[in-house]
């Protein structure tokens, strides 16, 4: 195998299907596989990955339900891997004609690749609005501290993986950015590989999109004093969040036209609360 395609999932039966469906019309001369770490999920995920198997040759069904967490699932599933090359992705969103040559050939090349992410296909247009990605958007390189890449749309060398221990099982959120973050640290270079596209999917309702905000807040406390001793600059200040908390009442009077700038206000007033938690949960002072 060249190349090992490493899913996590729990509880995808709604949207496995179409990542599957585009993965089944990939072309690549290479010999290719596709692993699905499954979480524990109770729905009808593992049966419709079953019906796939006979579309996809070398698609199989890994048990990562030991553990819960995303981290712990591609853990496993690159543990389970044949190839020397891993990517990632994650089973609600669709990769795009041509990503797993693009992703093969990039790490044929180098040691660590990211692809980047178009938002409009899969999301409603206020959806878009709210996150302000109406352009696609690859590896964030200008980060304050190392560039950032998205945990469903890189790869890897396993030699890599494996040296900094894979994902840390710990984090529930911003495993993604703690893993790229280490491989860095480590001395490893991301490279963006343009043709690596995912049609990224965001979560549907008002309240997913804001306990999605909260809980990356509250992780990012824990993130940042992880990252701190490496030399991470301070990113989470008290004087920040203390404005936030006086100008929240203003803001809504003075940001809120529709539904795609409230759900943005939303999201950075879930954001900021889940930061403030965060540091108090993880004794992280933010000074």
């Amino acid at each position: 195998m060249k190349l090992s395609v490493v899913i996590p999932c729990f509880n995808a039966g709604n949207t496995i299907g179409m990542q599957l469906d585009a993965l089944a019309k990939q072309k690549w001369s290479q010999p290719w596989e596709v692993i699905i770490a499954d979480n524990g999920s109770t729905d009808d995920t593992l049966t419709i990955v079953q019906e796939y198997q006979q579309k996809i040759p070398h698609l199989r069904i890994v048990d990562a339900s030991l553990k819960s967490g995303a981290a712990y699932a591609r853990n496993i599933g690159a543990k389970s891997a044949q190839s020397e090359a891993l990517a990632f992705c994650d089973a609600d969103d669709v990769v795009a004609p041509g990503w797993v040559a693009a992703i093969g050939e990039g790490l044929a090349k180098y040691d660590y690749v990211g692809g980047r992410n178009e938002h409009c296909k899969l999301n409603e247009s206020w959806l878009v609005k709210a996150y302000g990605c109406e352009e696609s958007n690859g590896v964030f390189f200008d980060h304050p501290y190392l560039p950032l890449v998205s945990g469903n749309n890189f790869g890897v060398r396993r030699k890599l993986h494996e040296a900094i221990g894979g994902f840390d099982e710990k984090l529930l959120k911003l495993q993604d950015v703690d893993y790229g973050w280490r491989l860095q640290e480590a001395g490893a270079k991301i490279h963006e590989i343009e043709e690596a596209l995912v049609h990224f999917r965001f979560r549907k309702t008002i309240s997913d999109i804001c306990r999605r905000a909260w809980q990356s807040g509250c992780h990012e406390a824990l993130l940042y004093k992880k990252h701190r001793k490496m030399g991470m600059p301070q990113l989470i200040c008290w004087t920040t969040l203390i404005k936030t908390a006086i100008m929240s009442p203003i803001w809504f009077i003075a940001r809120v036209r529709d539904k795609a700038s409230l759900v943005k206000l939303l999201m950075e007033l879930c954001w900021r609360a889940g930061q403030l938690q965060g540091c108090m949960q993880h004794k992280y002072l933010p000074i």
